[in-house]
């Protein structure tokens, strides 16, 4: 039977007496077995709380890497300290640790780490980029990875599998961020709920492996579980490139394949693109948004921070001058690009035309420095413009491709880049024949661990944990929200609250603040209490944090119209209820402060669909929690953590 390019993935990572994969369908609960872990230092923690938890004394995964790239504005000592202690568990359990300064972990991780099959699984929403590659690359919370670590399979429920066909070749002024904002115009920022997208056709050619990992990276802003590129001669070329051809391994779907759906798109008919605020699926035409009056530019980040990205936006800001009213930060994806930067001359022009070079980290994507200014507008490259993402809770984020945000750099307006400038002069620019390689900043797993002790700074607490449900279920209504929550809405973004995140005590007192400042406050006087939620609750990035805090201050059900996959189980793995009207209109019957009651809830767990009483306003209604039996296990047991003790246990019983 031929199989598409995922399909021949999954095959190959579903454990040992697994269902065939020619009778899996989507929707179907699948396992697979997770060869590479990537973390980084804003959600790291957590994950190896986790793992210290569960009593193992070294990673069983094939290649597990700590990265210390989101958070490197130090503005006090709670950021260095879980570095520390980062470092300090990367030895103790056998990680490969990524220093502050090496890169940002998607960038670095297919560049140095990446083999073609290969499965990832990394906290972070973005971690998809390793599908340019051709990595089976899937996002998630840190307990999965935890879990993962541990050698554990991969819960996941099979999506559809969209063939993506990419024809003829983009036009100068147009790049690889004009094709995902043009995915994200087709589906929305729900749209890719439930489903894999894998590139291919003759277009799929034409861009080079930075680029297709831009594509494969903002897949997240979709919903999407994963995107994925065929292993290619482009690929090869990039592994050689990177002097490591040794690795690189041939895959693509087999002819003929099948597919669950498919689209087409044209490259020769894309324009410059652009997300308006304050979603990323907001896209119009450049020259629809043209004129908006920009006071910050950022290049960069894990989408538009390879070596040809900052190369074009140069080349148009060459012999130019930044406006005098835009601050343009510039932040290369990782050490090995910037290099090649220097070595080139390109960052001469680029300072030369007034830009500032950042740190080579993450930083003002998620709002950890180069905050805009009140009321600003700040065009970047970037995947996520959510309200508030930049650090400015009332800035306007507009996200685009290198070459709108150099030439809105020099006019200080938004600008299409064909109206100041010959793109032509960019098709020359192409990422290098060879890379400078140094993994000096890389520190390699150590064999003898006895000796290592871990060092905690006064910030780090221990990981909350939560039990198993009650018999009956009686709560209240802390807080009602909209659609298209997302995870910044729920645990804040941004360099302060950034350094919270190895302290849920701390971090939880702040819960929601951008959204409703009166959260926390409620939800401690009405615990145990519930969430209502609208579609998409949850969405953006993976951190836990969201699904941690509102459990700690005594959250036991999220009720929604629909909730993001990455932040649906998170939840699971923290004993939180996970539930879907089964009326979408009965969401107008719940209000903010009612008193709500479902009785033998763990009967009713295991049916599938749990009666609410609204004692409040006198009205039944009913949810749906579309778990699995192993997800509703997890759940009757309080949680992942719970649960796995709970089986380690048995087996340890069986066993003697």
């Amino acid at each position: 039977m031929p199989l598409n390019l995922t399909r021949k993935l999954i095959a190959a990572h579903l454990p040992p007496q697994s269902t065939d994969i020619s009778t899996i369908k989507p929707g179907d609960e699948i396992y697979i077995t997770i060869d590479h872990t990537l973390t980084h230092d804003i959600t790291a923690v957590m994950s190896y709380l986790a793992f210290e938890a569960l009593g193992i004394s070294r990673v069983a995964a094939e290649c597990s890497v700590s990265y210390l790239d989101h958070n490197l504005l130090y503005v006090d000592s709670k950021t260095p300290d879980d570095h520390i202690f980062l470092q300090s568990v990367a030895k103790k359990y056998g990680l490969y640790l990524s220093r502050p300064g090496n890169g940002i972990c998607h960038s670095v991780h297919y560049a140095r780490f990446g083999i073609p099959g290969k499965s990832l699984l990394g906290t972070d929403s973005h971690t998809p980029t390793g599908g340019a590659i051709g990595m089976l690359a899937v996002g998630a919370g840190g307990m999965d990875v935890a879990a993962a670590m541990a050698g554990l399979p991969l819960r996941l429920i099979m999506p559809k599998v969209v063939k993506v066909e990419l024809i003829g070749k983009l036009r100068p002024g147009s790049g690889a961020k004009d094709v995902i904002l043009e995915m994200l115009r087709r589906y929305g920022v729900k749209g890719g709920g439930g489903r894999i997208f894998e590139y291919a056709g003759e277009g799929v050619l034409s861009l080079e492996v930075p680029e297709r990992g831009t594509i494969a990276n903002m897949g997240a802003e979709m919903n999407a579980t994963t995107s994925l590129f065929p292993a290619d001669a482009v690929v090869r070329r990039f592994f050689a490139a990177q002097g490591r051809e040794a690795d690189f391994v041939s895959l693509e779907a087999d002819t003929d394949c099948a597919y669950d759906e498919a689209i087409t798109i044209d490259l020769s008919t894309l324009e410059p693109l652009i997300a308006c605020p304050d979603m990323p699926d907001n896209v119009r035409p450049v020259s629809e948004a043209a004129g908006v009056k920009v006071n910050q530019v950022y290049i960069g980040s894990c989408t538009n921070g390879s070596y040809a990205d900052i190369a074009k936006a140069a080349r148009i800001l060459k012999g130019r001058r930044v406006h005098e009213d835009v601050s343009l930060t510039v932040a290369p994806a990782t050490r090995q690009i910037f290099r090649e930067l220097l070595e080139d001359g390109i960052i001469t022009d680029l300072i030369d035309a007034g830009a500032r070079i950042t740190e080579i980290c993450c930083g003002a994507c998620c709002g950890i420095g180069q905050a805009p200014p009140t009321g600003g507008v700040s065009v970047r490259t970037s995947n996520r413009n959510f309200k508030g993402r930049g650090g400015t809770e009332d800035a306007k984020l507009y996200i685009t491709g290198p070459e709108t945000a150099a030439a809105s750099a020099i006019t200080g307006r938004i600008t299409d880049p064909r109206a100041v400038f010959d793109c032509a002069k960019l098709l020359d620019i192409k990422e290098p024949e060879h890379y400078h390689t140094d993994d000096s900043m890389i520190l390699p797993p150590i064999l003898d661990t006895a000796d290592i002790e871990i060092i905690r700074g006064p910030n780090i607490k221990p990981l909350p944990v939560n039990a198993a449900p009650p018999a009956a279920l009686s709560v209240r209504v802390s807080l009602k929200t909209g659609d298209n929550i997302s995870t910044d809405d729920i645990t804040p973004a941004g360099a302060q609250f950034s350094s919270m995140r190895s302290n849920i005590p701390l971090i939880a007192e702040y819960a929601f603040s951008r959204y409703d400042p009166d959260f926390v406050s409620r939800a401690k006087g009405s615990a145990p209490s519930v969430i209502v939620g609208g579609e998409n609750y949850g969405q953006g990035s993976s951190r836990e944090h969201a699904a941690i805090t509102p459990m700690f201050l005594g959250v036991k059900a999220v009720i929604a119209k629909s909730i993001a996959r990455i932040h649906r189980n998170n939840l699971i793995n923290h004993g939180v209820i996970p539930m879907f009207f089964e009326n979408k209109d009965d969401y107008g019957r719940v209000e903010l402060g009612d008193e709500l009651e479902a009785a033998a809830l763990a009967e009713q767990l295991k049916e599938g669909r749990i009666i609410f009483k609204n004692v409040t306003r006198n009205v039944s209604f009913a949810a749906i929690t579309d778990l699995t039996a192993s997800e509703t296990a997890i759940i009757l047991s309080g949680g992942t953590l719970n649960w796995i003790k709970a089986q380690n246990s048995q087996s340890s019983i069986s066993n003697t």
